[in-house]
Order: C-alpha cells, then structure tokens, then sequence
C-alpha cells in the first residue's frame, strides 16, 4: 500500500463504508481497486491514470467529465477525491451528486496539504450535516447520508470564456475548474507566442505538447491569417481531460484546425511534425516535478521530422538546456530573463 497516496490508503482503512454501486472520483491508482475486488466506477481526470486504472477487472473506468459511461443516479456510495484545485473540487461535487442514487452516501477524502479544512466548508455548503469519520494518513475522512441529489449534470455550464489578447491579435479561450491558467494568458505562454511573432515558425503543420485550453494553436492561426498568410494546422496533445474539452471549444470557436489528443506524455500520439511548441507543467500539485517535461525531451525526437525545430518556454531555473542538447540538438535562447527562457533547438 505504500505506493499509493496518503487519500488512497485512508479509504482502505474505511472500506467498510463503501456500501452498493460505488463511484470513485479521482482515483489515481490501480493498486486502490485491486484492494476493492467488488469493483465499481472509477473516474479519473487523467490519461495516463485512467488507462492504468483500466487494467483493473470489475470496474468500469471513465476519463474525465464528460465520459458518455457516466450515467445519473447509479451510485449508492460516491467517494470523492481531492482535486489540485479548489474550484475543481465544486465541479467533482456536482458530478457526484449526479452520480449518486437517492439515500447515497458521500465520502471526501483529503490531507492537510491539499486543503481538506477549506474543502470541507465546500463540503458542508451541499450536505450540511457531513461529519468527520476519520483521521488517517493525514488525512480526513468525511461523510454524509444527508445529500441532495441533482437531476442534471452538464459540463457546457461550468465553461467560461475569456479574451486572450497579444500583438493586435484576440481570441476567446475556453476554461473550465482545474485548467491551467483559466481566465488569463500566463505569462511564459505570452512569451512563447511573442517569439512566434519575431521569429515565425517555417512549418505547415505543428503539435502543440500540453496545449492546456489550446491558445497557442488558436492564437496562432488567427495571428498568420490577421498577416494575410496561410495559417499553420496546428495539433494538441494534453493529459488532462478538462484541457482537451476546452482546447477542442476554443478551436471550434476561433475557427482554428487541428486534432486535439488526450496523451499522458507522447505514449499515446503517432506522427511527425517539423516543428513542436510546448510550455510545459512542472508541478505535481504544490511540488515541483520536472519528470513530465524531462520524459518529453527523450521522447519527442521520434516525432520531430529531421531538421525539424522545438520551441520550448520555461522558468529560467529549470535544468532543461543540457537535456535539450542531448536529445535533440543545437539549442539558441530565442528570449531570456530572470523568470523565463524560450529556447529553440533543431533537430539533428
């Protein structure tokens, strides 16, 4: 059990709470399922986890919030999982109460460091008779009979748009509880796109990795047509279910061209492409985790076509250069400060 998050265990240590269907929201791991053989419904906002999660015999697995397999009132128990984020945490409480069958039981599982006293306020606001059950793994357990089911659940009310606006150029982006960025154009983003501009990218057709609600490819396009040039297709690939929905809104509204893939790094996209854009994350909830961005580097040779550039924007302190060298090739700073670098290699 040791492998597991701290959450993960603390329910193992409650399972004699899991009573009927149950759902869980925002399992990680399938070593969680295989310790509840009488299966259920596991969803995970994830690619890579829920593909893993998938491995698991009795339970049906699906990815993010809007997975067709997710069906209103089929839940007598609806574990919930704390998400990185506090408004994601709204919109997981929503779908459980969707999920869940009338007389269903809710669990919210948290540790301290992800914020389970605010999320417990959250919890409070829907069922206010929730009450702590356990405490575990740092963590706490909370639970409630008392739930007011909802007879409707739809993803489309919780996107928001917002205008994103560099050189003369405006889009609307989608955004949705828990994606990166949401409302704004963060500012290694802004930098990546000011380099697009000084210094175009030569390619008919780009991936954009970790396209997160999908503004460099949209913002691109509309930036090539406002210069009267044909505009780049430009793909995406992001782990994070949230961030396909909305990259996929985002084009659609801006009018952009390009496939929008869910992947968890490159393990799940064929192809080649003569240039990659990529802003990639480096953390993993409140820590730092470079082993996304590093995995990235190894791998994305296999789909940069020969001579074939990368154009990579991160905080300056990130130890990302040598491994641009190593895997790729020749690396210029294209724009450097005390926060961000973006650095263009080419392929050898």
């Amino acid at each position: 059990m040791s492998a597991m998050p701290n959450s993960h265990e603390a329910l193992i240590r409650n399972r004699s709470r899991l009573n009927g269907r149950v759902a869980l929201l925002g399992a990680s791991t399938p070593a969680l399922l295989a310790e509840l053989p009488s299966g259920g419904m596991a969803m995970s906002e994830h690619a890579g986890q829920a593909a893993a999660l998938a491995t698991q015999n009795h339970w049906q697995v699906c990815f993010g919030y809007d997975d067709p397999e997710l069906t209103a009132s089929g839940f007598d128990t609806v574990v919930v999982f704390l998400p990185k984020a506090r408004a994601e945490l709204d919109l997981r409480l929503s779908l459980a109460r969707w999920l869940a069958a009338p007389g269903a039981s809710l669990i919210v599982i948290g540790e301290k460091k992800e914020g389970i006293a605010g999320a417990v306020k959250q919890f409070k606001a829907i069922a206010p008779a929730a009450t702590k059950v356990d405490s575990a793994r740092h963590c706490q357990v909370w639970a409630a009979s008392d739930l007011a089911p909802l007879p409707d659940f739809d993803l489309a009310e919780w996107m928001a748009w917002n205008t994103v606006s560099l050189a003369g150029c405006s889009i609307d982006v989608c955004g949705l509880p828990g994606i990166f960025s949401q409302g704004e154009l963060d500012d290694g983003t802004a930098l990546l796109l000011e380099t697009l501009v000084s210094s175009p990218l030569k390619a008919e057709r780009l991936l954009d990795f970790a396209c997160g609600a999908g503004v460099i490819g949209a913002w691109y396009q509309a930036w090539q047509r406002a210069q009267g040039s044909a505009p780049s297709i430009v793909d995406g690939v992001d782990v994070q279910s949230q961030a396909v929905i909305c990259a996929r809104a985002t084009y659609e509204r801006t009018g952009a061209q390009g496939n929008i893939m869910a992947s968890d790094g490159l393990s799940q996209v064929e192809g080649f492409w003569p240039a990659i854009v990529t802003n990639p994350p480096f953390h993993t909830g409140v820590k730092t985790d470079t082993s996304m961005t590093e995995n990235f580097l190894r791998e994305v040779s296999r789909h940069l076509k020969s001579r074939g550039e990368l154009r990579l924007v991160a905080n300056s302190f990130l130890p990302y250069e040598s491994l641009i060298k190593r895997f790729i090739g020749p690396v210029e700073r294209l724009y450097e400060d005390r926060r961000f670098t973006v650095y263009r290699a080419v392929r050898r």
